[in-house]
């Protein structure tokens, strides 16, 4: 986060606060010093996708801006975040998915786990995948 936080934050930015109208407030926290970032780029070095993993598991904040969607960015960015918790041998990842994005975390072996519920105005339902 220290030394990337600018340009995580001009992707998150772009994603929830501009497309998804997110508030600021509610998507820059606390959490963002105390996880681990991981930040695709382009063939240029451009930024073009991030997510985040807490020291506990927690997945979240997974964000690719609109150009590069539908390229493979989010996935490898997901599989880095795992590769990760396996080093540090978490044992279970959650997340909180975007109803929309369901189909996504499926492909990568997560499983929703209760029912829909709203967060920052999103539907939202929460996802757990066990590391094996």
């Amino acid at each position: 986060w220290d030394s990337d936080a600018e340009s995580v934050r001009a992707i998150r930015d772009e994603v929830f606060v501009v497309e998804q109208g997110v508030s600021e407030d509610l998507e820059f926290d606390l959490n963002d010093h105390q996880n681990h970032h991981v930040i695709a780029v382009d063939q240029n070095g451009n930024p073009i996708g991030t997510g985040r993993i807490s020291p506990t598991g927690k997945i979240g904040r997974m964000a690719v801006l609109k150009s590069a969607r539908r390229k493979g960015v989010g996935s490898a960015i997901l599989a880095q975040l795992i590769s990760l918790a396996k080093a540090k041998g978490i044992a279970t990842l959650t997340l909180s998915s975007q109803v929309h994005a369901l189909p996504f975390y499926r492909e990568h072996g997560f499983i929703e786990q209760g029912e829909v519920y709203q967060e920052a105005g999103i539907d939202h339902v929460q996802m757990t995948r066990s590391i094996n």
